[in-house]
């Protein structure tokens, strides 16, 4: 439905493209694994998982990325050092793409690049994100480690402004340029159903002034939605999590961090049904200029 004016950012991450108007490149889906409770760990902190099963689930998405040539990525969430390299190796292991890295910790997202540049998988991390809250020290190791790509979180705590999100990629772009990051993939934050439509307002706003390629963790919206099962139940907190997932393709969202790579089944009909519509629709000159 969108054509952006602005000359919009591709990027080659891995061999993997990412950016571009909406329907010239497939929409990256990116699942998550390893994350709190995921019932394949058994051991969060020493980063032991049941093999089999994380095998499964990757090639369940490669699969559907396959079938609809959306790329399919995994983000590596984890809550310690110990864990964190595990996952590393057994998801750069599975095939050649590019990975996300994740954590609520600081120091062990950087104990991750520093592990990637050590055996050289340095070109392959995207780096799960810079925000206001960065410190000078993940900037230092960054650039110390090789890191060219990285999701930049545009939080800011007037949750509900789409210039607020717009202004903290003004803020925070130049730092990571500075910091050796060439693939700025931006994230229009949401934290809850309210935030979805601020998010999507962003994304427009921010592709339209900079070119960079947008997404963001929509799924964030349906689990923090406390008493939706109880209201709609299970089928019902599946469908609200489709519709949260798939809000940003469109509005022109270039990846999107769906949550549990379980989800992939629904996500990915859902994203190729948009980037569809979206190619037919450059091609046919029915889109609105913005």
């Amino acid at each position: 439905m969108f054509s952006f004016k602005t000359d919009q950012k591709t990027y080659e991450i891995a061999g993997t493209r990412v950016g571009g108007q909406p329907g010239e490149i497939p929409t990256v889906l990116i699942g998550s694994m390893f994350y709190t409770k995921h019932k394949i760990v058994t051991d969060e902190r020493a980063g032991e998982f049941d093999r089999d099963a994380a095998e499964a689930l990757v090639r369940k998405q490669e699969e559907l990325g396959d079938k609809t040539r959306n790329p399919a990525l995994i983000d590596i969430v984890a809550s310690s050092s110990e864990a964190i390299l595990r996952y590393i190796d057994f998801v750069a292991g599975m095939n050649e793409k590019p990975f996300f890295i994740d954590s609520a910790s600081a120091d062990v997202k950087i104990a991750a690049i520093e592990y990637a540049k050590e055996i050289g998988l340095e070109k392959r991390i995207v780096y799960n994100s810079v925000s206001i809250e960065t410190k000078d020290n993940e900037y230092a190791a960054l650039k110390a480690n090789g890191i060219e790509s990285a999701i930049l979180l545009s939080f800011t705590r007037d949750i509900m402004s789409s210039r607020a999100r717009a202004e903290t990629v003004d803020k925070l772009a130049p730092k990571m340029e500075e910091s050796g990051i060439k693939n700025i993939l931006v994230d229009t934050f949401v934290m809850d159903v309210p935030s979805l439509t601020p998010s999507g307002r962003a994304t427009i706003e921010i592709k339209k002034k900079t070119g960079y390629p947008c997404g963001t963790a929509a799924h964030n919206a349906i689990s923090t939605w406390k008493g939706l099962k109880n209201m709609l139940g299970k089928e019902g907190v599946r469908s609200a999590d489709i519709v949260a997932n798939i809000m940003p393709a469109i509005f022109g969202a270039d990846f999107l961090l769906y949550g549990p790579v379980e989800n992939c089944e629904s996500v990915f009909p859902a994203a190729f049904t948009i980037d569809t519509t979206y190619r037919y629709a450059a091609r046919m000159k029915e889109t609105i200029d913005v």
